[in-house]
């Protein structure tokens, strides 16, 4: 059973952390200096803040089903404030360029972990060479021994608690015995270091900063012009058009196009229902689920929430009809239960099976669906899963 609020992670960083990421969302209210209008406004019981909105920019990427947020500042903000997107070249925080420069420091000096793990490999490499090569001297040895009628001086054979390299490992480069003036030349002669990376927001996420906090400008990728709201909403559906392969985003999509069981307003209406709620949601695929929910984000706690989106349909004529093939819209194996079950069970997750009832076509009138107006008619219902270990829950 997960410990209240997560599991909580190393805090020798944990003031730093509370320092960097104070900030739930990319909008911030500032702090009005002492005057005379700020304390008439505090005895009238007024709030005279004001919003500060960073106004971040990214492009749509059609063939990645994304937003690219290319400016380093703003994807410093949409990261620090809310934990919005991740690293293209990283596993979640963009830091692909720090690792980097991390890397060129090292050179020379100490071994990344790179290094470290290639180092392990070939020791491990000429540890089984070593132990082979001390079997068949002894086997020989052995024998030798028995023809002649003698005791056998058998070698010691090396065991994996006492070895120690003799050598270098094959395709270990030995390190140098301190830096100095020709590790001074060869960082001056190393070409400039580029950022070769960009945050990478998915459609949820960009639309609930572009709609939602209306912090996010979002570009056409073929005009680079700014997109409307209109267009980034008709866009979003046509990237998960199942007749058309490469759409231009500006494309309106005809209205036959337009269903309610749209991959993107499914998992939108999943996704806003719990980032309204205060949580910070992140990909669960790492641990074969669809969404992770954290209380604060990935830097304080381990996610305590495993998320399994299941859509259910109001009218099951509309399933018939439709042309996208929703996942887990058909029902599952206990089997498969029972293995995603464990498998969050393992990293102290708790299951839930979040169910999104998707109106009726015949019920809703299809116009809603040209703008966010259709969402109110979406409905989350959770089913929490516990997996009954009896060796700890007999107390």
């Amino acid at each position: 059973m997960p410990a209240p609020g997560g599991q909580k992670k190393g805090s020798g960083r944990k003031n730093e952390n509370n320092k960097i990421y104070a900030h739930p969302l990319p909008l911030l209210l500032s702090v009005p200096e002492p005057s005379l209008r700020h304390k008439l406004c505090s005895f009238l019981g007024l709030n005279d803040r004001q919003v500060l909105n960073p106004h971040c920019q990214g492009v749509l990427d059609v063939p990645t089903r994304s937003v690219w947020v290319v400016d380093n500042k703003d994807a410093k903000i949409l990261w620090t404030r809310g934990f919005f997107g991740k690293g293209d070249l990283s596993r979640s925080e963009p830091s692909w360029y720090a690792r980097q420069v991390n890397a060129r420091k090292a050179a020379g000096k100490y071994l990344t972990s790179e290094e470290i793990r290639e180092k392990r490999r070939n020791e491990r490499k000429q540890f089984k060479l070593d132990r082979a090569r001390a079997l068949a001297e002894a086997a020989a040895e052995a024998e030798a021994a028995f023809l002649e009628g003698r005791e056998a001086a058998l070698p010691a054979i090396p065991s994996g608690a006492t070895w120690k390299p003799s050598q270098a490992p094959q395709g270990e480069n030995p390190l140098a015995s301190a830096p100095g003036e020709d590790d001074a030349e060869e960082e001056e002669e190393l070409e400039p270091l580029e950022d070769a990376e960009h945050l990478q927001l998915t459609l949820q996420e960009a639309f609930f900063l572009a709609w939602g906090l209306d912090c996010l400008t979002i570009l056409d990728p073929t005009t680079h012009e700014s997109m409307t709201l209109e267009q980034i909403w008709s866009a979003f559906q046509s990237v998960h058009s199942p007749t058309t392969i490469s759409l231009t985003p500006t494309v309106t999509i005809p209205e036959v196009e337009r269903r309610f069981d749209n991959p993107f307003l499914v998992n939108y209406a999943v996704y806003h229902h719990y980032r309204s709620l205060g949580w910070v949601v992140k990909s669960g695929i790492k641990f074969c689920v669809d969404l992770l929910l954290y209380k604060r984000g990935p830097v304080f706690h381990h996610a305590e929430f495993a998320l399994v989106v299941i859509p259910v349909y109001e009218n099951p004529a509309d399933k018939i009809s439709s042309p996208f093939a929703l996942m887990n819209s058909e029902p599952f194996t206990w089997s498969w239960l029972s293995t995603i079950n464990r498998v969050n069970s393992q990293v102290q997750k708790t299951l839930i099976l979040t169910y999104v009832t998707i109106p009726s076509s015949a019920r809703v009138p299809p116009h809603l669906l040209a703008s966010p107006a259709c969402l109110p008619h979406y409905s989350v219902r959770e089913v929490v899963l516990r997996r009954f270990i009896p060796a700890r829950m007999r107390d």
